[in-house]
C-alpha cells in the first residue's frame, strides 16, 4: 500500500514560544514541536517539515550589524538565510531523534540547506514589501538608508524597518534529493525559512537579498516531490470568515471559488493568513486528489485524520 507523504508548513510558534528569544528556549519550542510530529512519523506517514526563520534572521542580522568591521564583514541576507537554516534544522534533528527513540524508532533524519529559484524578473524585485530585521524610528531608518542604500518604511504603526522583495518560488532545487530521501524511508527538514533564494545564471546559482513566503515554498516543494497533503500549521485551528466579530465562522471543507471570494471581500489579512490560503489553493490546484488543511500544531493529528483544519481541495474532489 502506498504510504501517505504529508509536507508540513510550520509557523514561528513551532520554534519561538513567547520573547524569549534564548537558544534553550527555542529548542525547548522545537522539542515540543517534534514531539508532536513524531506521532505522524511512527505512524509510517512519509513527513517533509518546513519551517519559518524570521526571528532568527532577523536577530542575526542584529549581531552581523553590531559585530561589522574590516575583520568581520556583515554576511548578506541569503548567508544569514543558510546560517539560520542550518541552526533551526539542527535542533529538529536533534528533537525529532529523541521524540523517535521514545517510541522505540531509530529513524535517520536529515536537514538540508534548501534553495528556491526565483525570476530576476520578478516584480517583486521593483517592490520590496518584506520587513525584516529591527525597528527604528523615522530619523534612524532614513540615515540608515543614507548609508545603506537600503529602503525602509513604517510597519504598522511600531517603527520602520528594512523592506526587502518577496518573489514568488518557481522551483526547489533540491526538491529531486529530497524526494530520494523520503523515497529511502529517511525523514527531511527542508525549505526553511521558504529557502535561500535564487537566480539562474550560465555560471550557476547565485543568491539575491530577498526573502521567500515559507507557506508559498511549502506549497512548491509538496507539488514537486508528489505530496499528498500541505499541512499548513498556524496559531488558530481554522480559518475563518469575519474574524474577530460576532458573524466569526469557521471554514472546514472549502473550495477555489468559494476562497476567492473571500479573498475578493478583503477577508483574509495580508500578512498572516491571506499568504496561507493562497499556498493552501496553489497546492490544492495542482492535481486532483492533493488536499491543504491549515489548522494549529495543538490539532495535527487530527487534522491529519480529516477530523478539524480548513481543508481545501480542487472542487471536483469535495466531498458530497
Amino acid at each position: 500500500m502506498k504510504k501517505r507523504r504529508v509536507v508540513i508548513a510550520l509557523g514561528g510558534n513551532a520554534i519561538q514560544q513567547g520573547k524569549d528569544a534564548t537558544a534553550n528556549a527555542q529548542m525547548r519550542a522545537v522539542e515540543t514541536t517534534a514531539d508532536a510530529l513524531a506521532g505522524l512519523i511512527a505512524e509510517g506517514i512519509e513527513v517533509i517539515i518546513t519551517h519559518g526563520n524570521g526571528p532568527q534572521v532577523g536577530n542575526l542580522m542584529l549581531q552581523q550589524a553590531a559585530s561589522d568591521s574590516e575583520a568581520t564583514p556583515a554576511m548578506p541576507l541569503d548567508v544569514c538565510g543558510a546560517m539560520t537554516q542550518g541552526m533551526i534544522g539542527y535542533w529538529f534533528e536533534n528533537a525529532l531523534t529523541k521524540a523517535l527513540r521514545k517510541r522505540g524508532l531509530e529513524r535517520s533524519v536529515a536537514p538540508l540547506v534548501t534553495r528556491a529559484e526565483v525570476d530576476p524578473n520578478d516584480s517583486a524585485f521593483s517592490h520590496p514589501t518584506k520587513p525584516i530585521g529591527p525597528f527604528y524610528s523615522e530619523q534612524e531608518a532614513i540615515q540608515l538608508e543614507r548609508e545603506t542604500g537600503f529602503l525602509f518604511k513604517e510597519d504598522a504603526g511600531r517603527g520602520y524597518r528594512r523592506v526587502v522583495p518577496s518573489p514568488f518560488p518557481i522551483v526547489i532545487c533540491e526538491h529531486a534529493v529530497i524526494r530520494d530521501l523520503i523515497d529511502n524511508g529517511h525523514v527531511v527538514i527542508a525549505s526553511g525559512g521558504g529557502g535561500i533564494p535564487v537566480i539562474d545564471t550560465p555560471d550557476g546559482y547565485v543568491g539575491v537579498e530577498a526573502v521567500i513566503d515559507k507557506d508559498f515554498a511549502a506549497a512548491k516543494l509538496a507539488e514537486l516531490v508528489e505530496a499528498d497533503m500541505l499541512l499548513i500549521l498556524t496559531a488558530v485551528d481554522h480559518v475563518y470568515v469575519h474574524f474577530g466579530t460576532p458573524d466569526q465562522t469557521a471554514l472546514e471543507e472549502t473550495t477555489k471559488q468559494q476562497l476567492e471570494t473571500y479573498i475578493a471581500e478583503g477577508q483574509f489579512a495580508p500578512g498572516s493568513m491571506l499568504p496561507k490560503v493562497r499556498a493552501a489553493l496553489q497546492f490544492a490546484e495542482t492535481a486532483e486528489g492533493r488536499l491543504a488543511v491549515i489548522t494549529s500544531l495543538d490539532q495535527v493529528n487530527e487534522a491529519v485524520r480529516g477530523r478539524i483544519g480548513t481543508r481545501v481541495r480542487m472542487a471536483a474532489t469535495l466531498k458530497q
